[in-house]
């Protein structure tokens, strides 16, 4: 049977470097963590799960606590969180809230109670969450996807502000001053500052959006559909849509083609979060990226450097999103 030490003289790296990829205690460059888990799968090692859990007092699970698996964007980061949860040796145990807050603070209780070890936590709102019951609770916890509420808590997220600036400069920069932009629900900061970042980039272009110009979304197909009827019914000459979320973007693409506006044609659409649907859909739909991978490898990093080094330091990561041109969007003449 294969150990630690024959992983890492195949890999060429020090027993350290084994155990920081498979704990995830230490950033490991991506060339040598690719080396280290080739070595890892080449000579079938598998660690001591059962002597490390004794060792550690560990219960060797996780949680992810999330809104809605529902949403494509939730389920592909609940994927990443539970590959890199597995590759070091946890089980994640996963938690779906529906975007309520007591929901979310029932299986905060439920999971403290089987003796977690750690969870990542999409909160279900800005402000009143359940992260502090896991801080007075002592638990390793990560946020995911805001800044933390709680002084003390280590969080990872995309610069949301940036991602809507990207789109607003975008839509300017092809020539569209008859805007909508479809919003979040009230009380989600982090989607609320895509909606700031998209208004600041027309107003440092010169161009003050009304404020009719916004229609309120939940995050879902169907109010991206609605938002759009609502837009047009406001600014029938509207030539583009931002919408905070490629779910309301797609049910916006789909009112659209029911009104007869066609895309890119008569009116651009644009997203964000570039969910596995959005370069599928016909047309392939232009969106802000979310680095969806490193999103939750990092929140599991931090995770497993909380529950192996209690007392360590916070740490609060912004990852940069990206734009992602594809077929909604046009130059006006």
């Amino acid at each position: 049977m294969a150990t630690m030490r024959d992983v890492a003289n195949h890999a060429g790296v020090s027993t350290a470097t084994v155990s920081h990829v498979l704990n995830g205690t230490r950033f490991v460059e991506p060339e040598t963590r690719a080396r280290v888990e080739r070595a890892i799968a080449e000579l079938h090692y598998r660690p001591n799960l059962l002597a490390r859990s004794l060792r550690r007092h560990e219960t060797l699970t996780i949680g992810l606590i999330t809104p809605n698996i529902a949403n494509p964007f939730w389920a592909e980061l609940g994927s990443e969180v539970e590959r890199a949860g597995r590759a070091a040796g946890y089980t994640v145990l996963l938690c779906n809230t529906n975007w309520s807050v007591e929901q979310e603070r029932a299986y905060v209780h439920t999971l403290l109670a089987r003796q977690i070890d750690g969870i990542v936590l999409v909160p279900s709102t800005t402000g009143m969450n359940a992260a502090g019951d896991l801080q007075a609770a002592g638990v390793a916890t990560v946020i995911v996807g805001q800044q933390p509420q709680h002084a003390g808590m280590s969080a990872v997220m995309v610069d949301d502000f940036q991602g809507g600036y990207l789109a607003g400069k975008h839509l300017h920069s092809l020539g569209h001053r008859r805007v909508g932009c479809i919003t979040p629900p009230t009380g989600i900061e982090s989607a609320g500052l895509r909606v700031t970042g998209f208004r600041q980039a027309f107003r440092d272009a010169g161009t003050l959006l009304p404020a009719g110009a916004f229609a309120d979304g939940d995050f879902e197909y169907a109010s991206g559909a609605a938002a759009a009827h609502t837009l047009l019914a406001y600014d029938p000459t509207l030539t583009a849509i931002f919408a905070v979320n490629d779910q309301m973007a797609i049910g916006a693409l789909g009112a659209l083609r029911r009104l007869g506006r066609r895309v890119p044609d008569d009116i651009s659409v644009i997203g964000f979060d570039n969910i596995s649907y959005a370069a599928l859909h016909v047309p392939a739909l232009t969106t802000v990226g979310q680095p969806m991978v490193e999103l939750g490898r990092q929140a599991v990093e931090l995770l497993l450097r909380q529950i192996s080094e209690p007392g360590s330091p916070p740490e609060v990561r912004k990852l940069e999103p990206t734009l992602i041109v594809r077929e909604t969007c046009r130059r006006l003449a």
